[in-house]
């Protein structure tokens, strides 16, 4: 089967892609596929992240396995797109380059019958031009405002109140 996919950039424009590849390939295909139909080198790091209907990020499937090895890492080149994207759960977050923050919303729009003679993965459309930046990310933490003290939290400004010894070596 062929899993066609639109991928937004999560920016005010309009910009996407719709791209179609087979629903057995690698994610670190589909990653490729990503970075040459926005005109990416490639050469950031990257990871997908399974997602909700909400686009709320759920679990990690980086592109190089960065941790200590004390937790197992889903990496793009050993679970294949069909693993994780399916009619049920169609949607992914993608995130190219971690210090620019390039923020794709893929989505599974239809899955279709292979066709013969024809190559995937394919750019099925191209509408809109990446910015030369990443759009700007406003990051805030839940609830978090100046009344925290009411709530429990701790003032660092406050250091007096935080039984700092100076001493304790």
């Amino acid at each position: 089967m062929i899993y066609r996919f639109r991928i937004i950039l999560d920016t005010e424009e309009d910009v996407f892609r719709d791209i179609e590849i087979e629903q057995d390939a690698t994610l670190e295909q589909f990653h490729n596929v990503i970075n040459q139909s926005f005109g990416f080198d490639g050469m950031e790091m990257a990871s997908f992240y399974t997602s909700d209907e909400q686009w709320n990020q759920g679990e990690e499937i980086s592109l190089f396995d960065m941790s200590d090895g004390n937790q197992p890492v889903r990496l793009m080149n050993e679970t294949s797109l069909i693993d994780v994207v399916h009619e049920v759960s169609p949607r992914l977050i993608y995130i190219y380059d971690f210090l620019s923050m390039w923020t794709f919303l893929v989505e599974l729009a239809e899955i279709a019958e292979y066709e013969n003679g024809k190559e995937y993965p394919s750019v099925m459309f191209v509408h809109g031009q990446i910015p030369d930046n990443a759009p700007d990310k406003e990051f805030k933490a839940d609830n978090l405002d100046d009344t925290n003290e009411e709530e429990g939290f701790l003032d660092l400004d406050d250091y007096d109140e935080l039984g700092f010894d100076e001493n304790w070596n």
